[in-house]
């Protein structure tokens, strides 16, 4: 599957680079992320193509291109892949009820998907997969599990294929979640504890055998369609191996899936999925979390239909550290608007004052569990006293200009 083009990057900032840290979630803590050297590798997951991109996509998905960025900066290569999950419940279901083919309903959501992300500038996936062209990895992870003693059938008029997901060492280690919460979130995230036949209630769906009316594809485990958590597990795998260092996604991915995910890649390799679990808090409207089921969006498309500068949007959300939960609200999009002209007036004006503070604040902001918060901050107080400047710093505007497209990317 085709990815998105790559915005012309300006040559990096000279001066020390700087570690890089985020939140894992599986220890609680900020850790280091990344090598020290070499080449840093990164799994997102992916859209479900039914609907476009709204507020919470594009606070992920910047999120992760800040960290994307933020190694760079610090003299890594970064080898990243992103799924798509282009068969799925959820857009078979927007499918039936809108009369619209499901494979052409994930075209068209998926190209939408890859206009916004151009416009706001995210670096594209090295990788960039549909699940639909990742069958026969996903195939070839379930006959893994299988010889591994992992792999059952339930016994009914369907006998879909079960993952034995609490076999697996060390499950539970990424949520830290008691069994009965897994069980009622996991219920809550499309599961199915209550389903006859499992072994066990947490036991997930690896391939899904063929109902009427819907995909499948022929495999030695029947004709039928990949269950969802085991599409990324396998998909990451193949083209990161075992112990990348970060799985992200929002944090309603938690569980079950990146747990789930985890589980298996255990199961199948021995090792450790991912070194790091890094999550991004939810985005709300009107006090609610914005989700395509209760239909309370801003979309992003929709946005620059309507003349706003997709750098101002991207300036909202790098605006929120990807901990905390926040609101659109109308208010912050016209902070950021005036922010991005400020900006724009600074590094574009006769005067300016010395970046090199400005640039040490900016790298040490991001590198530390990507507070781009804090480096608009600092950027701010730069702008403000550039036009008070008594004297020109000679390439202090070119320095600013390059630092914000190259590592926060916004293009001023």
């Amino acid at each position: 599957m085709k990815s998105w083009p790559s915005p012309s990057l300006p040559s990096p900032v000279s001066g020390p680079s700087v570690s890089v840290t985020a939140h894992d979630t599986a220890q609680d803590a900020v850790v280091g992320v990344g090598p020290e050297s070499g080449n840093a590798r990164l799994y997102v997951c992916g859209i479900t193509p039914y609907d476009a991109t709204h507020m919470g996509h594009a606070f992920t998905y910047v999120t992760f291109d800040l960290l994307n960025r933020a190694w760079r900066d610090a003299g890594l290569t970064v080898s990243y892949t992103q799924n798509v999950t282009d068969v799925d419940d959820p857009l078979l279901e927007r499918a039936a009820a809108t009369g619209v083919d499901w494979a052409q309903l994930a075209t068209e959501q998926t190209d939408l998907f890859r206009a916004d992300m151009t416009a706001l500038r995210v670096l594209p996936p090295d990788t960039y997969v549909g699940v639909v062209e990742a069958i026969p990895e996903v195939e070839a992870l379930v006959a893994r599990l299988s010889e591994a003693g992992y792999i059952y059938q339930v016994e009914d008029e369907h006998p879909d294929w079960y993952f034995a997901t609490t076999r697996a060492e060390g499950f539970g280690e990424v949520s830290s979640y008691d069994r009965a919460q897994m069980v009622e979130v996991f219920a809550e995230r499309g599961g199915d504890p209550d389903r006859p036949g499992k072994r066990d209630p947490l036991d997930c769906l690896v391939w899904r055998l063929e109902r009427d009316g819907e995909p499948a594809w022929d495999s030695a485990l029947g004709r039928g369609r990949p269950g969802w958590h085991v599409e990324c597990t396998a998909i990451a795998l193949d083209t990161l191996g075992a112990s990348f260092d970060v799985q992200g996604g929002g944090s309603d991915l938690v569980f079950p899936h990146h747990e789930m995910c985890a589980a298996e890649a255990v199961a199948a390799t021995g090792e450790p999925f991912a070194k790091a679990y890094v999550h991004v808090a939810m985005v709300g409207l009107d006090g609610e979390k914005m989700s395509k089921s209760k239909g309370n969006l801003v979309l992003v498309s929709q946005l620059r239909e309507q003349g706003v500068d997709p750098m101002a949007i991207r300036l909202v959300l790098l605006s929120h550290h990807h901990l905390t939960e926040w609101s659109w609200t109308s208010e912050d999009l016209e902070a950021n608007v005036a922010r991005l002209a400020a900006w724009r007036a600074a590094v574009s004006g006769g005067t300016s004052v010395d970046a090199e503070e400005t640039v040490r604040a900016v790298r040490a902001a991001v590198a530390d569990d990507l507070h781009a918060d804090r480096a608009l901050e600092a950027l701010d107080a730069w702008a403000a006293d550039s036009p008070q400047a008594n004297t020109d710093a000679p390439g202090a505007r070119d320095t600013v200009r390059a630092l914000v497209d190259g590592l926060l990317g916004v293009a001023l």
